[in-house]
């Protein structure tokens, strides 16, 4: 049985990241929220691309306030609002009128802020003086002509998406989405969509809900292949399937140690590279992952993972294992391949056999600014309903045993 930390680093070995020539599409930018880029964008423009005012105000040259006793300047005939730019300098011992982006006339390398000022008649009081390029935002401040604005790698948000757009980027390159296919397995699952009521012993497939929301929330395409029972020729059939119309498999269930567990057999007969068969971690303790090489596609290979069939230790193993790998598979920088640790004061005692690195799941809430860790009160790994509302989990080490009420504790955050 292998550590975390051992499963994490040959998974994040074996994903070969999307080639960013070949596996890249061109999109308007109105399009790439959450797409991860694919080349540097360099900045055509300075920006700002002028001088300009960070400021509602009054535009002066400092000089002129080392020449005035009384900090009192002439008042400009113009304005200059934002969008707008006069011809003509303003002249000695004058200050302008300027609204916030303004640009600045030649000349002109201060802005004092209209609240520390008394306009009288056609002259300015000044209250204080101000500093020498106070309020003035200079041309390529920000970034200059041939910088690079957003690196291959990130993850477009609004933010960048904003600033794309006022460098004139209609439209961007991006890796292609991943595509993800899904596997459900066990003679117990019954579909949402069947209408007939539950027979005694059967349940509904969930896990094929919550890992298509989880693959779309990492940034790929789901592809459902629903239930299949636990019958090996059915089975065999569906994986085949899935790997080849897919980058990387999820199967839930079928990887423990009971007679119905045919997914480890059918991946070695398929000729598949099992490099992770149990994890040291609860829950999720059982977990397949193997290569399977395409020999009509030269060096490319699906991943496959065989995760628990328990609804919790489902979403436990995609949370800490295969969300870096999607991750990394589809293009995006190495900060987004590992997950977000933090340190938060639990309001409960929490318990670990200390074993197995234990991950105990609850609400990361904020009090005061303060981070704080509610735990849930069940920590059933088949209680789908006891982990509504779950944003963090608790993570207890190898032979860490407890924590208590009141202490700091690791969380990790989903």
């Amino acid at each position: 049985m292998l550590s975390v930390d051992e499963v994490e680093r040959i998974i994040l070995n074996l994903v070969k990241p999307f080639d960013p020539v070949i596996d890249r599409e061109i999109l308007p930018l109105a399009q790439t929220l959450n797409r991860i880029l694919a080349e540097d964008i360099k900045s055509e423009l300075d920006f700002p691309n002028w001088d300009n005012s960070a400021m509602d105000g009054y535009a002066l040259r400092y000089a002129d306030l080392e020449d005035s006793q009384d900090l009192r300047l002439a008042v400009a005939p113009d304005q200059i609002p934002a969008g707008m730019a006069i011809a003509k300098p303003i002249i000695k011992g004058q200050c302008i009128r300027i609204f916030t982006g303004g640009m600045l006339p030649v000349g002109v390398d201060t802005v004092i802020m209209q609240e520390d000022t008394e306009r009288i008649g056609d002259f300015l009081q000044l209250k204080v003086k101000p500093a020498q390029g106070e309020y003035v935002r200079r041309k390529g401040e920000f970034i200059t002509a041939g910088t690079i604005l957003v690196k291959a790698g990130t993850k477009l948000g609004v933010t960048e998406i904003g600033a794309l757009a006022s460098a004139r980027c209609q439209q961007v390159k991006v890796y292609r989405q991943p595509k993800v296919a899904i596997i459900s397995t066990g003679n117990e699952l019954v579909s949402l969509d069947d209408s007939q009521p539950l027979q005694l012993g059967q349940i509904i497939d969930s896990n094929l809900y919550a890992l298509s929301a989880l693959v779309t929330q990492a940034g790929a395409i789901a592809i459902s292949f629903g239930a299949v029972s636990d019958r090996k020729d059915e089975l065999e059939v569906v994986m085949q399937k899935a790997i080849a119309s897919a980058d990387m498999v999820i199967s839930t269930g079928g990887v423990s140690v009971g007679d119905y567990d045919y997914v480890e057999e059918l991946l070695e007969k398929m000729g598949a590279d099992i490099y992770v068969r149990s994890v040291a971690i609860k829950p999720g303790k059982p977990l397949t992952v193997a290569a399977l090489m395409h020999s009509d596609r030269g060096s490319d290979r699906t991943l496959y993972f065989g995760v628990p069939g328990n609804p919790v230790s489902t979403m436990m193993s995609f949370w800490r294992f295969i969300h870096g790998a999607i991750a990394k598979l589809g293009g995006a920088d190495e900060t987004n391949w590992y997950p977000q640790f933090m340190k938060a004061i639990t309001t409960d005692d929490l318990h670990s056999q200390g074993r197995r690195e234990t991950y105990l799941w609850g609400r990361l809430i904020y009090q005061k600014g303060n981070p704080i860790f509610q735990p849930v009160k069940n920590y059933s790994s088949g209680d789908l309903i006891g982990a509504i509302g779950t944003n963090a989990l608790a993570v207890m080490r190898v032979n860490q045993t407890y924590v208590a009420a009141g202490d700091e504790a690791i969380v990790m955050i989903i």
